[in-house]
């Protein structure tokens, strides 16, 4: 027997929607709509819920399961799972009103504006033509995406969100188009995107929103001098001229280390290491050590050129992983503590025609601890789980791990670990107030965990973690990498 909770909603008798608890008898591969039978069969609880078919392409019956968007049809359900409706006006129960997002394609148009006579269409474009936007034509609708989007469920400012920036940039490049559909993805937000890769998570057709859509019109607007936000133009300066995107008052990590070991392992420091938090850096050189294991720290590196690709300013990232290349070109591992260095290592340096060993340090140390000589550490901690660390690499369980191998730490799970916290996608230097809004949504997460500390494996989300926390009141809640925990239990 599991126990399953549905969201109940009547207008009738109900001023807001409650949870109701089932137990039912679940069978191998059971889905959340074969739940959702169950329990109207065993309790004639008669939950109102929309279904058409099980082949994952009409999407109606889109709802949200532990807080993500899913389809009822697909999503296997668990014991303790939470089934609740889409992030729309409650009809009844599991069922919505969706009228607000329809009217908004309505009034932006989106169908295709061209001034082709319909015997024209079939010989107006080519297959070529439109093999750049394949791969967000797909949509079914269910609205998953929009209903999980952070930016849209918690940030004050408006964001289109994933729904639309997709539909709009089916549009923007098909050359029978002859609206302005760039100006459209511009004034629905267009740079509000934290690149945190949920829509993709949970889409049933595995569009990748942020990759296929929004970081292309990003490039286009660039292009045509329509962007980025002027926030963004100085990552590209900075980079031009030191190689790294951000400013130092301090000395850079690579002038203080002891740079060459003779190791085949090697540390990409990343620009937040260098030059903000050379500590961190130290941290890893000596828990290293504490293992047994020597790396180099070679100098020439430059930056990844993730904030480049993230706000559209493409044109001199191959210059950044031509040179990176020929700086690691004779080692067998190349090591990071960034989560956003290691995903654009690993996911966007082959498409320039570099393939480094890349692993994040969770996933390279996790069995390589001396569990031995790990110190007790009387602290209560939680873990936040970076965007690109978590969905952009598929790593989630070696933090965990590696927290819960440290004698005396309590480890609390907070309710969603995985939501973002706002400082990805050039959101933090851009749209800080977007950065603030999800970072106080994450701060209240942590302080109801009882935390002492949030451990978490990027230099950005720990930083705004932090401001976050500051926010709400919790300064003595402390936003900490892995690195700074690690370095507690060698002390």
């Amino acid at each position: 027997m599991i126990k399953v909770y549905v969201s109940r909603f009547d207008r009738e008798t109900d001023k807001e929607p409650h949870l109701e608890c089932y137990e039912i008898e679940k069978t191998p591969h059971m889905k959340v709509l074969d739940a959702l039978q169950a329990i109207n069969e065993k309790y004639d609880a008669d939950i109102s819920f929309r279904s058409s078919c099980r082949a994952g392409q009409c999407g109606s019956c889109g709802i949200l399961f532990k807080g993500n968007g899913a389809l009822a049809c697909q999503k296997e359900i668990k014991d303790g799972a939470i089934i609740e409706p889409l992030n729309f006006p409650v009809i009844k129960d599991l069922i919505v009103d969706k009228s607000s997002i329809e009217a908004k394609v309505k009034d932006l148009e989106l169908s295709l504006q061209c001034d082709h006579k319909c015997s024209e269409l079939d010989t107006s474009i080519t297959k070529d033509e439109t093999i750049d936007t394949k791969k967000v034509r797909s949509c079914i609708e269910c609205y998953s995406c929009y209903s999980t989007c952070p930016v849209v469920n918690i940030a004050t400012e408006e964001f289109g969100g994933p729904y639309l920036m997709r539909y709009i940039r089916k549009f923007e490049t098909d050359p029978r188009e002859n609206f302005d559909r760039l100006k459209e993805a511009l004034d629905e937000g267009l740079y509000n995107c934290t690149s945190c890769g949920k829509c993709l998570a949970v889409c049933p057709k595995n569009i990748n929103t942020f990759g296929d859509a929004i970081e292309k019109m990003r490039a286009i607007a660039v292009a045509n001098g329509s962007g980025p936000l002027p926030e963004h133009v100085a990552f590209k300066e900075n980079i031009m001229e030191t190689g790294r995107s951000i400013k130092t008052d301090k000395t850079p990590f690579i002038e203080q280390a002891n740079n060459y070991t003779g190791s085949k392992i090697a540390f990409f420091t990343g620009c937040m290491v260098d030059y903000k938090f050379p500590e961190i850096g130290q941290m890893l050189i000596d828990i290293l050590k504490e293992n047994g294991i020597d790396i180099d720290v070679p100098e020439g590196q430059v930056c990844c050129g993730s904030p480049l690709l993230r706000t559209g300013q493409t044109d001199i990232v191959q210059k950044l992983v031509d040179k990176n290349k020929e700086v690691f070109k004779d080692y067998d591992t190349v090591i990071t503590i960034c989560s956003g260095c290691g995903s654009t290592l690993k996911k966007n340096h082959p498409e320039f025609g570099s393939k480094l060993h890349v692993m994040d340090i969770s996933e390279f140390l996790v069995d390589k601890l001396d569990e031995d000589k790990l110190k007790e550490v009387d602290m209560t901690v939680t873990y936040h789980d970076p965007c690109h660390l978590g969905r952009g690499q598929g790593i989630k369980d070696a933090p965990r791990e590696i927290i819960e191998k440290i004698p005396g730490i309590k480890f609390k799970e907070m309710l969603y670990p995985c939501q973002c916290c706002g400082a990805g996608g050039g959101i933090k230097s851009g749209k800080p107030e977007i950065a603030l809004d999800l970072s106080k949504s994450k701060a209240e997460m942590i302080k109801d965990t009882g935390a002492d500390a949030v451990i978490t494996i990027c230099p950005f989300c720990e930083l705004n973690l932090q401001d976050g926390l500051n926010a709400i009141g919790c300064e003595d809640i402390k936003s900490m990498h892995i690195l700074e925990l690690l370095k507690k239990a060698y002390e």
